[in-house]
């Protein structure tokens, strides 16, 4: 995926769930927002909190540090994903910023949803493909690449 600036690079939002840095893709990012209400539903996946009403459409919550296999414990932030012509939140602990990574690092950053486990990345496929193409295309940010980056800079 390339940015705007020609670099072969990707602009990027880094989260935080737990002690893990993740980075998404900005191009699929809506927005960032304080947690809104969650109504639970039944039936549900483990991951999925239940739906919460982001600018007036129901959507669905996902709380990233347990499709990760991390218990999130701490919900302070949601970052909505683009989906096609809908959306989903991500519950994270911590939005940290847009930082842009080079052609060289991504490739050598696992994929985001690495550590999950099978029967998790089949759940996700079960319930929206979209979904797990979006978390297929963020990374997981090994500590080291993750204190090479400074605001602004290119790891």
């Amino acid at each position: 995926m390339m940015n705007d600036s020609g670099r072969g690079g990707c602009r990027t939002l880094v989260v935080r769930v737990q002690g893990r840095a993740c980075a998404l893709p900005l191009v699929n990012v809506i927005e960032t927002m304080r947690p809104l209400p969650i109504e639970p539903m039944a039936g549900v996946p483990a991951f999925v909190c239940g739906i919460s009403l982001v600018r007036g459409a129901p959507t669905p919550v996902v709380d990233l540090g347990a499709l990760l296999g991390t218990l999130n414990g701490t919900r302070t932030r949601f970052v909505t994903v683009r989906l096609g012509d809908r959306q989903v939140a991500l519950s994270v602990s911590e939005v940290v910023g847009i930082r842009e990574l080079d052609a060289s690092t991504l490739q050598k950053l696992p994929p985001l949803v690495q550590r999950a486990s099978g029967d998790v990345i089949e759940q996700i496929g079960a319930l929206d493909a979209q979904v797990l193409a979006v978390l297929r295309a963020g990374w997981e940010l090994p500590e080291e690449v993750w204190q090479a980056l400074t605001p602004g800079e290119v790891a």
